[in-house]
């Protein structure tokens, strides 16, 4: 492809993205396809000439756009969306363009000091103090296995590393029952075993973490020879938005010289609302949090922002220095592949730069309060509507709810049935999750293009199919 024909097709691109972000309200959330069917449309084997591009697009707008699920859709209501404001679209064009590889300051200058800035700026719009600094990863993932790796190395003097956890005594990390399946991922990947992350109950109102019951663990876990290594606190769960007392967890683990993660993934992009910062009171004692402006703010995925209070004991953990990646010269300089643990990496900064000048912290904050207001409306009008249950209360923007079941009908199979008839229909998209054991329905409000228009429909869609069983 040469440079006139990439100007042209690079045009039609940003055409045909303009014109799908104005067209979603008028398509399903969801595509109406069967598995399977789109991958019989696409060769088994690849072409053994090159094809023209008007044959290439031409099957991407009628193959592949069909099927996608429409994450930018203002009812996407399902999960916690990955929002993408088109400023940050803009800048990621550029981005793409570009095609740096950012993993070192000499190659990249610019989206290295940039990425500087913007965590700075992200940690004065969420109130931490300057104590924290930052990077950008990938997914709040890959920020929480950084972390619980540098609970093991801590843990074992930095030494897991060199020897392998052998060397040591048995490991264990402690989290809610309300924190994310990543903090799973993390603690098996890191090799301290799933069986070694040890689940405390969660209880009242805001599902929290029992403080009392985390340090009975710490303890049994000392006098059983094992190694605590550290605490997870969690903000805002993704099932139903469950909140630790950060204050009271910081302080157990403090006890017991215990790293502290935050795991604020969703609900994190909130703290820049001042009126919401009690949910994460006592932040400021944990060792590093993470929150995803991929998800709240609006930056196109993947954005994660991973603030650490002592950065050595993170390069200390991941870095790898042979020559070929040293800068002469600049030994000071800021490396952030060292502080991740991917050595390749994306300039994330520019589209949170672009992001953060266009709307201002005053437009993103409006976009945050508008969606907690109407999911906070939505959710009294199902509480008034006859045939529900609020099942668990609003915590933002997310709450929970079930159809009461007729008499002598499985409550599981009728809100199972009542999910699969909203999503069938196309006009919103909603998930489910766990309730004591109990199967509800989660609803979120997190779309950046969402009006209050769109909790209406949602509330009439509900209803509408609810009174349809």
């Amino acid at each position: 492809m040469d440079m006139n024909d990439f100007e042209d097709w690079s045009a039609r691109a940003a055409k045909w993205g303009a014109a799908y972000r104005k067209s979603l309200r008028d398509l399903p959330v969801r595509p109406r396809t069967a598995p399977g069917e789109i991958l019989r449309r696409i060769p088994e084997a690849p072409p053994e000439a090159g094809e023209g591009m008007e044959a290439i697009f031409a099957d991407f707008e009628q193959i592949i756009a069909p099927g996608m699920t429409h994450w930018q859709h203002p009812r996407f209501f399902a999960y916690f969306p990955a929002n993408a404001a088109p400023v940050s679209v803009v800048a990621e064009y550029l981005v793409s363009a570009m095609a740096a590889q950012c993993m070192l300051w000499q190659t990249s200058p610019a989206a290295t000091e940039l990425e500087t800035r913007m965590m700075s700026w992200l940690r004065a719009a969420l109130g931490l103090p300057e104590g924290f600094t930052g990077v950008i990863q990938d997914s709040a993932s890959t920020a929480t296995l950084a972390a619980v790796l540098v609970m093991r190395e801590r843990a074992t003097a930095f030494g897991a590393n060199h020897k392998g956890l052998r060397a040591f005594p048995q490991l264990r990390i402690y989290a809610s029952e309300e924190v994310h399946s990543s903090i799973d991922r993390a603690v098996w990947i890191s090799g301290i075993g799933v069986e070694n992350l040890v689940k405390i109950p969660s209880a009242g109102p805001r599902h929290a973490m029992d403080a009392q019951a985390l340090r009975a663990a710490i303890e049994a876990d000392i006098a059983a020879g094992h190694q605590p290594a550290g605490v997870i606190g969690c903000v805002g769960g993704t099932s139903i938005g469950g909140c630790d007392d950060l204050a009271q967890v910081i302080a157990v683990a403090k006890e017991f010289d215990l790293y502290t993660h935050v795991d604020a993934a969703w609900a994190g992009s909130a703290m820049i609302c001042p009126e919401f910062r009690h949910f994460w009171a006592g932040v400021e004692g944990a060792d590093s949090v993470v929150f995803n402006p991929h998800k709240w703010l609006g930056a196109q995925f993947d954005c994660s922002a991973h603030f650490v209070k002592d950065p050595e004991a993170l390069v200390r953990t991941l870095a790898a220095k042979p020559e070929y990646l040293k800068t002469p010269g600049a030994e000071d300089i800021v490396n952030y592949s060292e502080w991740s643990v991917p050595l390749g990496r994306r300039f994330r900064a520019l589209k949170l730069w672009f992001l953060l000048r266009f709307h201002g912290l005053e437009g993103l904050r409006g976009i945050i309060r508008n969606h907690v207001t109407w999911a906070e409306g939505l959710c009294e009008r199902l509480r008034a509507e006859p045939g529900f249950e609020i099942v668990t209360e609003p915590f933002l923007s997310l709450f929970s709810f079930r159809p009461v079941a007729p008499e002598g009908v499985d409550p599981d199979a009728h809100t199972l049935a009542l999910l699969e008839a909203i999503n069938a229909d196309g006009r919103i998209y909603l998930t489910q999750t766990r309730v004591a054991g109990d199967l509800v329905i989660r609803f979120q409000a997190g779309s950046f293009e969402m009006t209050e228009a769109d909790a209406e429909t949602a509330f009439e869609v509900i209803a509408e199919l609810a009174r349809g069983l």
